[in-house]
């Protein structure tokens, strides 16, 4: 018993122990932080990206496992009107009431008072629709309402056929500051 206390002892009191330990738990922190930023269940992104101000198509992906959410309720917005170019791999669902139209005159629900904040899109088996061409990804249009503003927001919807990255997107509303907007584009 005596050695295993002295062994303790020397542990402690050797200079390479304290340092050695201290590398050994930050590099495990790391390597956590690490596998939880690659399975992140929310990307988020600020409205003025996710309106492409920045030059760029934001992008967003649906996989057959699971749903992938598009949410507003972080801008304080309402979704008032969507469009998918191509319908036959995936569906839309939402969580309120939004005002459906099909073709002229076709209007169902309240088409004033749409409320939804979040869609839900879902990859589908490819259904066949006459006139529409494969394609390996669609654009999503969302017309939104928000502190008396009315937004158009363009995605670009990837097909994913492996594991899920994440399961929401949501748009916040643009920081505050001018300086470091998120949507400034560098001089050419």
């Amino acid at each position: 018993m005596k050695k295993n206390s002295n062994f303790r002892a020397n542990i402690l009191n050797n200079s390479y122990f304290l340092p050695l330990a201290s590398l050994g738990f930050v590099a495990a922190i790391l390597l956590a932080g690490r596998a939880v930023a690659e399975n992140a269940v929310l990307r988020s992104i600020f409205s003025c990206q996710a309106q492409g101000l920045s030059g760029v198509v934001p992008t967003i992906k649906v996989w057959y496992q699971q749903g992938t959410n598009l949410s507003f309720i972080p801008a304080g917005e309402k979704i008032k009107k969507v469009w998918l170019n191509d319908p036959s791999q995936v569906t839309i669902d939402f969580d309120g009431p939004m005002c459906m139209q099909f073709g002229q005159g076709g209007n169902t629900g309240d088409c004033q008072n749409s409320s939804a904040n979040v869609m839900q899109l879902r990859r589908i088996k490819k259904l066949p629709i006459p006139g529409l061409p494969y394609t390996n990804n669609t654009l999503l249009t969302v017309i939104t309402e928000g502190s008396e503003k009315t937004k158009l927001y363009t995605f670009r919807v990837l097909y994913g056929d492996d594991s899920p990255e994440y399961h929401t997107l949501a748009v916040f509303p643009d920081t505050s500051t001018t300086t470091d907007s998120p949507c400034a584009r560098p001089p050419h």
